[in-house]
């Protein structure tokens, strides 16, 4: 794991989410409701762990329940690479979130996008 992005404080990255989310006129909520969507936090589990001094790669090996059934559907490029074919676990976690911001950022609703990798099989 000697990933730049792992060792990167969770806030800071969290941040760099919401305000792609904000720039395209997305809320921070729908940012919050993905992200436990996809790793099984609860809203106050995430606001915990944004508290304390956590990498981010950290707070994809501690969530209680990632969605690996809807997360094994999310298909398509990040920065270049498909993220079907990413084989280490955790930049593949990393990957879906983002590809996940992307959708919301594009205009796609949470609902929308939460049914369509939870309609696929």
């Amino acid at each position: 794991m000697n990933n730049k992005i792992y060792q990167m404080d969770l806030k800071k990255v969290y941040d760099l989410l919401v305000n792609k989310a904000l720039r395209k006129g997305r809320h921070k909520e729908e940012v919050d409701e993905l992200i436990c969507w996809l790793t099984g936090y609860r809203k106050d589990e995430l606001s915990a762990c944004l508290e304390q001094s956590l990498t981010y790669a950290d707070f994809f090996q501690r969530a209680p329940a990632f969605n690996y059934s809807c997360a094994k559907n999310i298909k398509g490029r990040i920065c270049g690479i498909k993220i079907e074919e990413i084989e280490e676990e955790i930049m593949w976690k990393i990957r879906c979130l983002d590809k996940l911001i992307d959708e919301l950022a594009k205009g796609k609703s949470v609902s929308a996008i939460i049914h369509q990798y939870e309609g696929e099989e």
